[in-house]
């Protein structure tokens, strides 16, 4: 195989090309979707509910509204009229439709008029045409002008989606000139970092073109996806190079050093992606689809990346050698050759230090504050101050619908008075509280009936001002459940974001111990193959989930509540990418206890491999700061402090850490690896 790669190279060089130029293009059709409430499974009570609506009616949730200072009444119908003109919107509800408007509003009942109409200022609720929201927003400012504002999940939507649209290359912009910079600093040419991103810049392009295949990908996996690509696997070029150089020390011939180099580098390289590939994989089972948008994606993009370094980057390497040799310099960051005697004396307080932070650190992050949606938005742009402007005026408005077996008037009669009532409910719209129970279902216009009616329900449409999550918001979702279980049994559905997020919250915790669990024996399965010992897949899982724990922890000390998603995801992400750390350690410690006692052997071990681990640790970690830095979704940027921060313990826990555990179970070590062969010291005989 490595005699046809060295032999083809400009044959693959055109291939690949070609692959990366067809990839760009496809990446142009593939469309990113912003709504999180698609990636609930299909048995989520909320989903059942949607799709039920979706089926039985025309009329969405309302999502949307808009302020209009300092206007009459008149001016505020005009301007209803003029957003139902507007193609996309839908259901635009004002205080005429709940009540007569030629008497005097000086008379009517405040209850009813303020949620409406207050000080001279009128509030409209409607519904943005999903997938559209840009345009269709950007319409309805052309009409309201500076001085109005709109506001909702609609809004926010089209907010995001504008900032977000090209964070992804801002994120790639900041990281790529950080990387370059560490690569030249640590190593001794100046033309091999380009080589290294190319490798895998060329496996990132093809990753994100092949995404045409899905249709589309979730924000999340298009935020996250490339710039964790790209940190994780740069690791696989730069060692293939190093052997490279290594063999080119005892052959003249390149192209017999580069058959030697990717015949040495293959099994370290493969070993590295599988564990990265195993532990990306637990994401793939998430009931919460998000998890396997997102899985399937650095799985492929991982898979990508190896094929990249063992048969493009050879064959690009072969070509532009002569580069290498003419941009060689003096290494700027000398090799870590003493590093190892300072950090043995601290491998015991570091130790103690470790274990005494493991349990409150565990205990800590099961009990964050969670939140499960985009409640974060940015208070700054226009969407999040129009936001403040509404709810300062009006309140929150949080819509809810709930549908109901039709034929049942005086039940949805008696179930609308019992929601009136509740705190939090502005106000009930629905066709028994509209026309009433007295007047037949078949009577009124059809026009009228159909926002209320369909074949098989009723529907009923709440407007709240509850948080859309939270405790509070969660407990409220319960008691409007238990409300209509009492009239209608289990024959409801109820469908909004408090019902889609409480669903949600659900889901997700239900997947954090699945996704955990199946990491964790995936990946320790890899270690017990790879290192054929029992003991050694414990320790290396155990130092880089003591830092995912410190990690999450820090949240909790600090009083803030944590995304969710985030939460999930990195569980599994940190271990994933950074095990490898772990591997790359204990790999030299078990060849060098070969030959030496333990503490020289764990000494020579971080001399080897401290450099190694310091430049891949601080590459995946700026790539984590790059993302929280570059993305204004709450989310991605949650999760990129998140990976920024989690690289940075699992690199210390790794050098500090880990050292004192395996001096510790040493013995351990040796009577459960086949074939381990220690070095009998003298220290080792006295145990004995």
């Amino acid at each position: 195989m490595e005699k046809r790669i060295i032999t083809h190279k400009r044959f693959i060089l055109i291939l690949f090309g070609l692959f990366a130029v067809i990839s760009a293009c496809m990446t142009l059709g593939t469309s990113v979707n912003y709504n999180i409430i698609d990636y609930l499974p299909a048995d989520a009570p909320s989903t059942k509910g949607l799709s039920v609506m979706n089926e039985e009616f025309t009329q969405a949730v309302p999502n949307a509204r808009v302020m209009l200072n300092d206007v009459s009444v008149p001016e505020a119908l005009e301007y209803k009229h003029r957003l139902q003109e507007i193609d996309g919107v839908s259901d635009v509800l004002w205080l005429d439709d709940v009540m007569d408007i030629s008497i005097p509003i000086e008379t009517a009942d405040p209850k009813v008029t303020d949620s409406y109409y207050k000080d001279g200022d009128a509030l409209i609720s409607l519904t943005v045409r999903g997938g559209d929201e840009i345009e269709i927003t950007d319409e309805i400012y052309a009409l309201i002008g500076e001085d109005n504002a709109l506001e909702g999940d609609a809004a926010d939507k089209a907010a995001i989606q504008k900032l977000t649209n090209n964070e992804t290359l801002k994120s790639i912009l900041i990281l790529v000139p950080i990387i370059i910079l560490i690569l030249l600093l640590s190593t001794d040419s100046w033309f091999e970092p380009v080589l290294f991103l190319g490798a895998i810049g060329i496996s990132v392009l093809i990753n994100m073109g092949t995404n045409l295949l899905y249709g589309e990908v979730s924000f999340i996996t298009n935020a996250v996806s490339p710039i964790l690509q790209l940190a994780v696997s740069l690791d696989y070029a730069i060692f293939l190079l190093h052997s490279f150089s290594d063999m080119r020390k005892k052959t003249d011939d390149v192209n017999e050093a580069m058959r030697l180099a990717m015949r040495r580098a293959f099994p370290a390289i493969a070993a590295s992606a599988a564990t990265t590939v195993f532990g990306f994989l637990a994401l793939v089972f998430m009931r919460f689809e998000i998890g396997s948008d997102l899985g399937i994606n650095l799985v492929k993009g991982v898979v990508l990346s190896f094929i990249s370094v063992m048969v493009f980057l050879p064959a690009l390497t072969l070509c532009c050698f002569k580069l290498i040799d003419k941009t060689k310099h003096r290494r700027i960051i000398p090799a870590t050759k003493s590093v190892g005697k300072y950090i043995l004396r601290f491998r015991i307080p570091a130790l103690i230090l470790i274990a005494a932070l493991i349990i409150p650190c565990f205990l800590a992050q099961n009990n964050n504050a969670f939140t499960y949606g985009l409640s974060e938005l940015d208070p700054n742009g226009r969407s999040g101050q129009d936001s403040i402007i509404v709810n300062d005026k009006f309140g929150e408005s949080n819509v809810i619908v709930l549908l109901t077996p039709v034929g049942d008037a005086y039940g949805e009669r008696q179930l609308a008075d019992t929601y009136r009532a509740m705190p939090h409910v502005d106000e009930v719209i629905s066709y028994a509280t509209m026309v009433g129970t007295v007047v037949p279902d078949e009577y009124p216009d059809s026009a009228d009936t159909d926002r209320f009616f369909s074949e098989h329900y009723r529907r009923m449409v709440l407007y709240t001002d509850i948080p859309k999550e939270g405790a509070e918001a969660f407990s409220f979702v319960e008691q409007l459940q238990k409300e209509a279980q009492e009239v209608y049994g289990d024959d409801w559905h109820m469908i909004g974001m408090s019902a889609n997020l409480y669903d949600m919250k659900d889901v997700v915790t239900q997947d954090n111990d699945l996704v955990n669990i199946l990491a964790i024996v995936a990946i320790a399965f890899v270690l017990l193959i790879t290192f054929r010992s029992l003991s050694l897949p414990v320790l290396l899982v155990l130092t880089i989930k003591s830092a995912i724990w410190i990690n999450l922890s820090v949240s909790y000390f600090m009083g803030n509540s944590l995304a969710y998603i985030g939460y999930l995801i990195i569980s599994t992400v940190q271990l994933g990418a950074t095990v490898d750390y772990a591997i790359l350690l204990s790999d030299h410690y078990m060849q060098n206890r070969k030959q030496w006692g333990k503490k020289e052997a764990l000494k020579r071990a971080l001399n080897g491999t401290a450099g190694s681990i310091f430049v891949s640790g601080s590459i995946l970690s700026l790539a984590g700061f790059a993302l929280w830095f570059a993305s204004s979704n709450p989310i991605v940027s949650a999760l990129g402090l998140l990976l920024g921060r989690g690289a940075i313990l699992s690199m210390l826990l790794v050098i500090c850490f880990l050292p004192a555990l395996l001096t510790l179970f040493d013995r351990v070590l040796e009577k459960t690896t086949l074939r381990a062969r220690f070095h009998k010291d003298k220290e080792t005989r006295k145990a004995q």
